[in-house]
């Protein structure tokens, strides 16, 4: 029996959707589902959920919970973790903080700059006792992880570990849709193939109907109340050729022409509500999920079976049924963009089967779009150095070379901040003391 592991599966944000995407799924739904949070209140919750899903739905699986990562990484076949950075969303609070002292305004700051260093350096310690369990445990699993900054993650953990891994993210699919969307067609009737960097990835084909759809593209960003909706990434299309996964406002951060001043925030990237807005709103809605999701697990009312659009369970089933299914992964660059360094971690193509995942061939990308992209990964690789090598000097040089950060302190002024950042992040980076 196929095996299936969830690493944080009392998540608000990705447990019930992973849940309700397995037992939902035929092929799948005889599996051993086994979830794992080291919350045991978010657990019950989980678990409770899992198995009224598969009364209902008539799921023939077998439902584990336990708070015990070893008992549930076991024997599995697929491992999806969606783990949280020690210190959450107040360590990331701090991280703004400081980096705002200094005048970098991060949009999110979770997978760029100073807090993107930062949080790869609170990540690495967690993500690599998973692996170390899994290679004595479930040495051929295949690991699915949702961990930002997904351009570092996936790529210290194929240095330090031989786990088979990928790195997702909903950027590509969610994109396609936005897009789909400003031109008021079906998704169903577009097609896309997007590479580069996460976030960072570029829409090199978009199509509706099988025919290019840039061309409306550019009819649609000259549309105010769809400009208003995506200023950034309609910029970025139009100095640099190509429409951007992510959010406009997320986007502001990784270059430096939006945030500098502002002047320039309130044009481009505006908060919505104010201090901290957007930790403010994950935190609400955390929140409001899990405590609606604990009425339907123990209420007398049936689940709301709704699936996510979520690429794991996808993968996971392609190779259970030797369905094909194609989506975008974050992997290592085996030549698979040209212009873009071996061995870094590139989002591209792939497709998946019975024999595995295949990451697909994309060549070069257009000049202008990998010289940004590059820009990204050359402090990419340095956040990797000092996460694996626990090397102060390499985080703060990684610091330096972001965009936006460059763009705006001096040397000494970055050197002087990531001083503070690792003092008042100290609990969550035991590793470095």
């Amino acid at each position: 029996m196929t095996k299936i592991t969830l690493i944080g599966a009392g998540s608000a944000m990705f447990g019930k959707g992973f849940i309700t995407d397995i037992l939902t799924r035929p092929a799948l739904a005889g599996a051993t589902l086994s979830l794992m949070d080291i919350n045991p209140d978010n657990l019950a919750i989980a678990e409770a959920l899992a198995k009224k899903i598969a009364d209902q739905v008539e799921a023939p699986a077998r439902i584990e919970a336990t708070t015990d990562r070893r008992r549930a990484l076991d024997g599995a076949d697929y491992v999806v973790c969606v783990i949280e950075a020690p210190g959450g969303i107040e360590a990331n609070k701090i991280e703004r903080r400081i980096s705002e002292k200094y005048g970098v305004d991060q949009a999110i700051g979770c997978t760029t700059g100073p807090g993107g260093v930062f949080r790869t350096l609170r990540y690495m310690p967690p993500m690599l006792e998973i692996c170390r369990d899994m290679e004595a445990l479930c040495p051929d699993a295949l690991l699915l992880h949702y961990a930002n900054p997904t351009t570092m993650v996936p790529w210290a953990l194929n240095i330090a570990s031989s786990i088979k891994s990928i790195g997702m993210c909903h950027s590509v699919q969610h994109t396609a849709m936005t897009l789909a969307r400003y031109l008021g067609v079906p998704y169903q009737e577009t097609g896309h193939w997007v590479a580069g960097v996460n976030h960072q990835a570029w829409f090199l084909r978009f199509e509706w109907q099988g025919k290019d759809a840039y061309p409306l593209l550019l009819e649609k960003m000259a549309e105010p109340e769809i400009y208003q909706q995506d200023r950034v990434r309609w910029e970025m299309m139009r100095y640099f050729g190509y429409f951007l996964t992510e959010s406009s406002y997320h986007n502001s951060e990784y270059v430096p022409y939006f945030r500098k001043n502002p002047t320039l925030i309130e044009r481009f990237a505006p908060k919505v509500g104010g201090m901290q807005d957007h930790q403010s709103k994950y935190q609400r809605r955390g929140q409001e999920l899990r405590e609606a999701q604990r009425q339907e697990a123990f209420g007398a009312g049936p689940v709301e079976l709704k699936t996510s659009d979520e690429y794991a369970v996808g993968i996971i089933h392609a190779m259970e049924t030797n369905i094909p299914y194609r989506f975008n992964g974050n992997v290592i660059n085996t030549g698979l963009i040209t212009n873009l360094p071996p061995g870094c971690c590139v989002e591209a193509p792939c497709l998946v089967d019975n024999m595995g995942v295949h990451p697909c061939y994309v060549g070069d990308l257009p000049p202008q779009c990998a010289a940004l992209n590059r820009s990204r990964i050359a402090g990419d690789e340095l956040a990797v150095k000092a996460a694996l090598e626990l090397d102060r000097k390499a985080a703060e040089q990684a610091v330096a070379l972001d965009p936006l950060t460059a763009a705006i302190c001096t040397l000494d002024q970055i050197h002087d901040m990531v001083d503070e950042l690792f003092t008042a992040l100290v609990e969550y980076l035991p590793q470095f003391n």
